[in-house]
């Protein structure tokens, strides 16, 4: 299969810089979790270095402590590691920031950098006010003495000034029709108060990313600086910042980020969630942040495969949930064992069986014979789907009912329902009365239609695994929360998790799990996903899950990583 570094845009990159030592940088702001818009992101970046022998590295882009938590430095570090890559180095902006304050007195002592003392209602207007709806003009400070504002960019460091009132800004083209250019800020002031996770309160003033993004990229050696193409406008502002201060100047290439509908990515909206409780955390598997989509049992490979399968362009990708389910869906198929899980157990009592009887029957746990078989036991008293039972038969119903004869998976002879019993209280169905093998005693076995899952009961060989299933649906009702006339908010799915505290699973599971992850070809593991999470099968008829981290040795609790088949109800 080709890949995104073979052909097409990253190909055509490569091309117009074709550097001996490749050197991309992952440059994320530390003030949150990463989502799956950062999965193209980070495949991009480690991947093209890799794919041409280079080098990535990991760059904490630290230069605004509000929000700056070590939770974040950690989950991202983990998360792409999850992902199976490794940074050649770890770095952060904050390194540098002696460098970066020499830097901008440089920039000051070029004639191109002043501090000014405007509101920001000043600035608005210099840049033209409210949509452009007045001419731009330069500010006042801007032809001060480079000592003057040299003097004043020292002051700012050793605290003279409050946030708001004074600034650095570049000196670059208020007549540009580049926004980027018009005198954007290098350096501002924030609250005393504001402690940076690494620096401590060492510094009083902070460089803005624009001013410190391009010139950590120099200082680092980046050879190919890859971003989305939001920051594209950006481009001209950093060459003119590496240019005026006479350094290297890494080439620029921008691509189109990766939109998912159907959910929202943003940091603030996903706090909201956590906050008020709507969400279980910033890892809830109904989010699609990637500690949420690990934590629901998404493999780092089928990721990968999806960033693959969409492709990279200059052109901004919306994707609908669904495309990523199916990729996810497709990707399981060939790579998790299966077992047989019952969600809604309804016992059925093969009357025609001895209390002792036991028969080992034997399963695949894939169509694969390389994945192997295992045991589970079959007795007089087995559980099916509630679902699998109707009381009253119809011609074109092919499960269980009074009269019907159903196979079950992998045992030699079918079942026939013969009665069930209802609870008196609430007229429940509560059992099911069964024969094995000929319903009329004779030697004659009717030909199933359908075949059911089913767990045994059998203490002796630990069966049925007890187990809560949690099954997602869609956090939204639509495909765009936004639109919702009531709020993103108001668009919040009640029914998008449903809990089953009574699942069962076979005994199977226990291989699983000891043998977790799948597939167990060595090379293709990835050795960050070894969490309970990596314990992922097919339940059959139901659909693919994954162990959750709120197990225990006394209860199995499982997350449903995707359906089957596409599930068209999925928002209610």
């Amino acid at each position: 299969m080709n890949s995104i570094f073979d052909h097409g845009f990253l190909a055509e990159v490569h091309a117009m810089n074709p550097a001996e030592n490749v050197n991309t940088r992952f440059p994320p702001e530390p003030n949150g979790h990463l989502h799956i818009g950062h999965s193209k992101a980070i495949a991009v970046n480690f991947g093209f270095a890799e794919f041409h022998g280079g080098n990535c590295f990991l760059r904490y882009d630290d230069t605004n402590p509000a929000g700056e938590e070590e939770q974040f430095f950690t989950s991202i570090a983990d998360t792409i590691r999850w992902l199976g890559f490794t940074p050649a180095r770890v770095t952060h902006s904050s390194d540098n920031f002696e460098k970066l304050f020499e830097l901008a007195e440089g920039l000051i002592r070029r004639d191109g950098a002043y501090v000014c003392h405007c509101s920001r209602d000043e600035i608005k207007a210099q840049r033209g006010g409210e949509k452009g709806s007045s001419p731009r003009y330069a500010c006042i400070h801007r032809g001060r003495p480079t000592a003057e504002s040299l003097n004043e960019f020292r002051a700012m460091r050793n605290g003279k000034y409050r946030p708001g009132e004074a600034a650095l800004r570049m000196k670059q083209d208020i007549e540009s029709g580049n926004p980027q250019m018009w005198d954007l800020f290098a350096y501002r002031i924030l609250d005393n108060d504001a402690t940076h996770y690494r620096t401590g309160n060492q510094w009083r003033i902070y460089p803005t990313y624009d001013f410190a993004h391009c010139l950590c990229d120099s200082i680092e050696g980046i050879t190919t600086s890859l971003c989305t193409t939001e920051f594209e406008a950006s481009s001209e502002s950093y060459e003119w910042l590496c240019k005026k201060l006479d350094l290297y100047t890494p080439m620029q290439r921008e691509y189109g980020r990766l939109n998912i509908s159907g959910t929202v990515l943003s940091k603030r909206k996903i706090k909201a969630l956590v906050d008020e409780g709507i969400v279980r955390g910033w890892d809830d598997p109904r989010l699609y942040t990637l500690i949420g989509l690990r934590r629901r049992g998404v493999p780092p490979d089928a990721i990968l495969t999806f960033v693959n399968e969409i492709g990279v362009t200059k052109a901004t990708t919306n994707i609908q949930v669904a495309r990523l389910d199916q990729t996810i869906r497709t990707y399981l198929g060939t790579t998790v064992p299966r077992l047989m899980m019952v969600l809604d157990p309804l016992p059925v009592v093969i009357d025609n069986l001895p209390d002792d009887f036991v028969e080992m029957v034997e399963v695949p746990f894939s169509a694969d014979p390389s994945f192997g078989t295992h045991a589970v036991p079959f007795t007089k008293v087995m559980y099916i789907e509630r679902s699998d039972f109707r009381e009253v038969d119809s011609p074109k119903y092919f499960r269980l009912a009074p009269g019907k004869t159903v196979g079950l998976l992998k045992v030699p002879l079918p079942v026939t329902a013969t009665s069930f019993e209802r609870d008196p209280k609430d007229g429940r169905i509560v059992r099911v009365h069964a024969v094995y093998g000929a319903s009329d005693g004779g030697a004659k076995v009717k030909k199933p239609k359908a075949f059911l899952h089913w767990v045994a009961e059998s203490p002796a060989h630990g069966s049925p695994i007890r187990a809560t299933a949690r099954l997602f649906n869609s956090l939204f009702r639509s495909d765009d929360p936004e639109s919702n006339p009531g709020g993103w908010k108001a668009d919040i799915n009640p029914g998008s998790e449903e809990v089953l505290e009574n699942a069962m699973i076979e005994v199977g599971f226990n291989e699983v799990r000891s043998r977790a992850p799948w597939p167990a070809r060595a090379t293709e593991l990835n050795e960050a996903d070894d969490g309970p999470e990596s314990v992922r099968f097919q339940a059959m008829r139901v659909g693919y899950f994954a162990v959750d981290m709120d197990s225990s040795t006394e209860r199995v609790v499982v997350n449903r990583i995707v359906s089957l088949k596409e599930d068209s109800g999925k928002r209610s």
